[in-house]
């Protein structure tokens, strides 16, 4: 890790001292702010919280011993290397044990203090990084819950295309989450500060969707009282998300081209040329290239858009994900609606992970809204019946008996059975139940044996 920017505190009454260290603190390329006093430390305004504090034992009124008290109580975590005299060893002992990451007794070796800086710093990247890691597996990435392989590819593509300025074009079922991932490729870029425009190409009439993304002018068509920034002009230095850009009218599509390709365009009703710098992302659920064969979307706008597309998942390619997302949205909008919701029985669980949700994440979502608003108590209250989707079956198909069945484990057997007979007893393996259910071997192989699936139940 490069320790370059790094920035350390250094405490200390005596000046020739104070510069000493902080000149030595520069000369390895961090950043080095000092302070007179243990006072004049705690009174400063600091908007930075520092890798390390090199701090002296002694000093005038609040000692090292002191300042370190304060800050544990204020709950500030800093890394603190103390320095001290011969005399002062035990009143040391006693900081390392509240906590003090090392002391070095003057006069002490350069090299040694760089080195314990460089620890500081090292640890306390370690540490960030860690609790990073921990928000992502708690929280989700950017908002985006679950840890299935399928999502993981998804967010290794995101951490791949968003430092760049590339355009992104984002493909995937409706309710996948497409606007999601946009946004976290906007809050993982450069463009983080500046602003993440969006615009709903389906949502707009066409007749409006060339004023929403360029503007106009005041008087350009009737009803245009006076002058409007477009789309394009709002996200200027920052990110435009054009969703559901296979909607977009051919009429369109080559002033977008242009707009995208060059950076420029005019307002309706002017001639002035407007240049911009921004970042695109499209997403679609269109089959774009069928789109170009059959003559409804442009060639040459499809690969300037097309320059890294990421596929979105469909919830029911990522099952494992479903127990995440509903204890999320359980725990939100309970929040939310000033619930105390705590538990989630395990066979609705069941029943959630395995409907068949074509609505994908926004449905799953809208559901648990609905099961949260009915739940009067602390466990979760799903209206079970009202599953438009029923329990998956062989061949991705939804089967009618499966959606009959008397009880959920009846229709899990079913389902199960009728994946093997599909699968001519496979189980693992391309083409196997497993693939087609989209389980892992071995919780299949649970499930046969909880469920007492015989070869004669799918061989018949």
């Amino acid at each position: 890790m490069s320790d370059t920017g790094a920035l350390v505190y250094v405490v200390d009454d005596d000046p020739s001292a104070r510069e000493g260290v902080a000149a030595l603190i520069r000369s390895a390329g961090l950043i080095a702010k000092t302070f007179a006093s243990g006072e004049e430390f705690l009174a400063a305004p600091r908007p930075e919280i520092p890798s390390c504090l090199v701090l002296d034992v002694n000093l005038p009124g609040a000692s090292g011993l002191d300042l370190q008290e304060e800050l544990a109580k204020s709950d500030v975590q800093i890394p603190i290397i103390f320095l001290t005299g011969h005399g002062d060893i035990p009143m040391t002992v006693r900081a390392l044990k509240a906590g003090a990451a090392n002391f070095l007794t003057k006069p002490f070796d350069d090299e040694e203090l760089l080195n314990a800086i460089r620890q500081c710093i090292t640890s306390d990247e370690d540490e960030r990084l860690y609790l990073e890691s921990e928000i992502r597996s708690k929280q989700g990435f950017e908002g985006i819950v679950g840890e299935s392989d399928a999502l993981n590819k998804v967010l290794e593509q995101i951490s791949i295309v968003a430092p760049t300025d590339s355009t992104a074009l984002l493909h995937g079922e409706t309710g996948t989450g497409k606007e999601l991932v946009a946004r976290a490729i906007h809050k993982l870029s450069s463009r983080r500060d500046r602003p993440f425009v969006q615009i709903n190409c389906a949502a707009i009439p066409a007749g409006l969707l060339e004023s929403e993304l360029f503007g106009h002018e005041k008087g350009a068509f009737t009803g245009a009282l006076m002058q409007k920034k477009g789309r394009f002009e709002l996200a200027d230095r920052g990110s435009l998300f054009l969703d559901e850009i296979g909607d977009i009218s051919l009429e369109l599509q080559p002033k977008l081209l242009r707009a995208v390709q060059e950076q420029e365009f005019e307002r309706l009703g002017s001639a002035k040329t407007i240049h911009v710098d921004v970042r695109f992302i499209a997403a679609t659920h269109r089959d774009l290239a069928a789109m170009i064969r059959e003559g409804k979307f442009r060639e040459d706008l499809f690969y300037r858009l097309n320059v890294f597309p990421i596929e979105i998942p469909p919830l029911r390619e990522r099952r494992g994900d479903i127990p995440l997302l509903v204890s999320h949205f359980v725990s939100k909008l309970s929040r939310e609606m000033g619930k105390k919701i705590s538990s989630i029985p395990t066979q609705t669980m069941e029943v959630l992970a395995n409907a068949w949700w074509p609505g994908n994440v926004r449905e799953l979502q809208n559901f648990i809204e609905r099961a949260v608003i009915l739940t009067q108590g602390g466990e979760l209250n799903v209206p079970i019946a009202e599953l438009k989707g029923g329990i998956r079956a062989h061949g991705g198909d939804r089967v009618a008996a499966v959606q009959s069945a008397s009880t959920f484990h009846d229709a899990e057997r079913q389902a199960i059975i009728n994946a093997l007979k599909a699968a001519s007893g496979k189980i693992a393996g391309a083409g196997g139940a497993a693939e087609r259910l989209g389980l892992k071997r071995t919780t299949l192989q649970n499930k046969i044996r909880r469920l007492n699936v015989s070869p004669t139940d799918w061989s018949q």
